[in-house]
């Protein structure tokens, strides 16, 4: 059922790192808002079960697909008048540099800034980023319970790395406000009640009102 929001969000954003349950809650709450949804499609990228083999050998041309892909998709978004239509997405524009921070090495890191400056990737900031966290044990039992084919291989260790990255790039982020959610305390994907009282908090968000509750959700 589609529950109107009477708000001012028109663009939300789900973040968190791999197995967290970004795409499954970006479904919900475009169902919910009646609105569309934008993927990130991890699973077009060529390189990117070579990359969980070998990270070395893979880093460099797995996150320029994923760039090269993200200009695509922000041009589609441009050519829709993303701010007149609502939209829920399950990747933040901006942390794709979050990836290559983390994956490439320096040389390579200054080749895709300099691609990355070419595409002219200046993003629009969303009106609400949902950061969905979990602890690194919380990640593996749900890589593993979806089973993935391309992740067969995708280890704690990385897990680890990624969750930091994320925790670091969000301890700096302003670009727009973060609503920071405890996804191993709460459910919003399985669990209704949970959904319930995560979609009431972004549409008090929705509506100006400055609503904490500390555990398990934060709002920045």
């Amino acid at each position: 059922m589609t529950e109107g929001a009477g708000s001012a969000l028109d663009f939300i954003v789900v973040e968190g790192p791999i197995g967290v349950g970004k795409t499954s809650l970006v479904r919900r709450l475009a169902e919910s808002f009646g609105c569309d949804a934008l993927f990130e499609r991890a699973e077009e990228n060529p390189f990117l079960e070579g990359f969980y083999r070998d990270a070395r050998s893979a880093a460099f041309p797995a996150q320029l697909h994923f760039l090269f892909q993200r200009s695509r998709q922000l041009q589609q978004l441009r050519q829709r008048d993303l701010f007149r239509q609502r939209l829920v997405a399950d990747f933040l524009f901006d942390k794709d540099r979050l990836f290559a921070e983390l994956n490439l090495l320096p040389e390579e890191l200054a080749l895709y800034d300099e691609v990355y400056m070419r595409l002219s990737m200046d993003a629009p900031p969303p009106d609400l980023v949902v950061y969905l966290q979990a602890p690194v044990d919380v990640l593996m039992q749900r890589v593993r319970k979806r089973a993935r084919p391309i992740e067969r291989t995708l280890t704690a260790a990385y897990l680890e790395r990624l969750s930091q990255a994320y925790s670091r790039f969000f301890y700096g982020y302003d670009e727009a406000p973060v609503l920071i959610v405890d996804a191993a305390d709460i459910n919003p994907i399985d669990n209704e009640s949970d959904y319930r009282m995560l979609f009431a908090e972004i549409r008090r968000k929705a509506a100006g009102k400055r609503y904490f509750n500390p555990s398990p959700l934060a709002i920045n």
